[in-house]
């Protein structure tokens, strides 16, 4: 089963102040040079490529269950845990440090191995708790 990640409004006024501190300097640019130089190409396509690499992760991210394994997907970074590893799940916590595959605050820790964790951030928690509890019954929910 596939789940979304969830954007909220943290996430979204960080990625369009973004867009705008990297657009804002081309059109000064071009503003004042009033034609479009060597420079000003190089710089767009630098900016641009930034911006799709952050709009890849921003609308790229999702996570998926099969009944072997929990996969994350976040732009170009694509993982895959076994759900037998998994050992916790902390709901409604954010992680500041740490692997973050997600778009949004409020999510779920993913306590797996010994001492390793992922926060992700499902478009609702409690479907991915139910549907990850019906592979493993024997995860720990906090």
């Amino acid at each position: 089963m596939k789940f979304k990640s969830r954007i909220d409004l943290f996430f979204g006024t960080i990625l369009f102040c973004l867009t705008l501190v990297l657009i804002f300097p081309l059109i000064m640019m071009y503003i004042y040079n009033k034609e479009i130089t060597d420079q000003f190409i190089y710089f767009f396509l630098i900016h641009t490529l930034i911006l799709v690499f952050v709009f890849w992760i921003y609308f790229g991210t999702n996570y998926e269950l099969t009944k072997e394994k929990f996969i994350y997907k976040c732009g170009p970074i694509k993982r895959a845990i076994d759900i037998n590893r998994i050992n916790k799940i902390i709901k409604d916590k954010t992680l500041w440090v740490g692997v973050k595959v997600a778009t949004s605050r409020k999510g779920l820790i993913i306590k797996y191995d010994k001492h390793k964790e992922v926060y992700i951030s499902p478009r609702t928690n409690k479907s991915f708790i139910d549907k990850i509890l019906e592979i493993n019954n024997q995860i720990i929910i906090e």
